[in-house]
């Protein structure tokens, strides 16, 4: 099984839509841009926020077991994929691609 490089490349912050949909929170990510994390397979990395790992973990999954080319050529590395956490109020862009 092939591993997986994770990392954080951008966060969004749409404080338009907190303010007129989400009920006040303290803090809700702690991700940070540039953050990156290795993986296993299946196994989420330490610190990574289990909602974003839930988003992430079919593409890690299947990169870590060989699979490339995602939607027919969507990205430029075949063995890559560039998948947002599913927060709409502050999204975080992840590219995930497979090291050797």
């Amino acid at each position: 099984m092939k591993k997986v490089k994770i990392t954080a490349v951008r966060k969004a912050d749409y404080k338009d839509l907190q303010m007129q949909y989400e009920n006040p929170i303290l803090h809700a990510c702690n991700i940070e841009e540039g953050q990156v994390f290795i993986c296993n397979g299946w196994e989420k990395p330490e610190k990574m926020c289990s909602s974003a790992w839930e988003s992430l973990s079919p593409f890690v999954m299947a990169l870590a077991h060989g699979g490339e080319n995602f939607y027919d050529g969507w990205m430029k590395n075949p063995a890559s994929a560039m998948i947002s956490c599913n927060d709409g109020f502050r999204p975080v862009s992840f590219l995930l691609e497979v090291i050797e």
